[in-house]
């Protein structure tokens, strides 16, 4: 009987779809950098990841058995997807696995950036202060609002999917595609200084092809209405955070809310530390049960490239 291919998990997985690999394939489950994960290197067919394992020429030279790279996630800019195929081995993702689990998320900033809440926990509000909170504290409704949505793929789409079926808003939106006939529901393609002025919720939903990095910096931020939000699910290099924090002092724009960073942990000397309206997060938006499981289900397509079968999601 043949010895079962090695696959290598360098971040982690959920259990079910860990132990449906661990059924087909050797499997190790170790770090980058740590000796196991060093000692696999050399006989390893597959690989596991998500965010932080860089594969990259300098590994791929590590890995002379190496037939695929799985990527639990959506996002693929850690891959070097060009040298993985130069040198035969194919990549593969979770495209569709986390889009309801971000959508919700996104709307929920918004709601919580929109609404004052005035939460109360350990005690009550004095009967006074209660009322003050209560006849002065106003929000709007998102069927009053227009979202500007950059970037119109899957996210992009359930989050517009919801805010005009669910909430009555008007979605204006700016892709480097022609997306019309993918919608469900009612958008408008704008150019992306139309979307900034127009926009009472910029949400920002592109991934990091050349020339994205800080896409969104203070010509763009600087059309927005002095009542808009701004927020950021996407990937942390899109946004010049810097100018967002210059732009939420001098009170340009009202709010902001962002789950991604560049670097990633933020250092102490991150610029939107410290703002009463602005949300910080630390990438959170996919984090739910289902798409946890969703994304570890990559796994499937691994074994099929390892036992010759066509993957369903192969990077493009």
């Amino acid at each position: 009987m043949p010895e079962l291919p090695l696959v290598l998990v360098t971040e982690g997985s959920d259990a079910k779809p860990l132990a449906w690999l661990k059924e087909r394939a050797r499997v190790i489950e170790a770090a980058p950098d740590t000796p196991a994960y060093d000692a696999a290197l050399p006989d390893v067919m597959g690989m596991v990841v998500r965010t932080y394992t860089r594969v990259n020429t300098a590994l791929l030279a590590r890995c002379p058995k190496l037939k695929v790279v799985g990527r639990g996630g959506v996002g693929i800019e850690n891959i070097d997807v060009k040298a993985c195929r130069a040198r035969g081995v194919e990549v593969v993702y979770t495209p569709d696995a986390n889009t309801l689990a971000v959508g919700d998320f996104v709307i929920g900033y918004a709601l919580q950036l929109l609404r004052p809440w005035a939460f109360f926990k350990d005690s009550a509000y004095e009967p006074k202060e209660f009322k003050r909170l209560r006849n002065t504290l106003r929000g709007v409704q998102l069927n009053e609002l227009t979202i500007g949505l950059l970037g119109m793929g899957r996210v992009g789409r359930r989050v517009g999917k919801i805010a005009s079926h669910g909430f009555d808003m008007r979605v204006i939106y700016n892709d480097l595609l022609d997306v019309q006939r993918q919608l469900t529901f009612p958008a408008t393609a704008v150019d992306k200084p139309t979307l900034f002025r127009e926009a009472d919720i910029v949400s920002l939903h592109v991934d990091m092809k050349p020339g994205n990095e800080n896409l969104v910096s203070t010509p763009l931020l600087s059309l927005m209405k002095p009542t808009a939000i701004l927020i950021n699910t996407s990937r942390g290099e899109v946004l010049d955070d810097a100018a967002l924090a210059a732009a939420l002092k001098g009170k340009k724009i009202a709010g902001a809310a962002i789950d991604v960073f560049n670097p990633e942990p933020p250092r102490d000397d991150y610029p939107l530390l410290g703002f009463d309206n602005v949300l910080l997060t630390p990438h959170m938006a996919a984090r739910t049960y289902t798409a946890i499981e969703n994304m570890s289900w990559v796994v499937r397509d691994v074994m099929n490239v390892l036992t010759g079968r066509p993957p369903e999601y192969p990077a493009p």
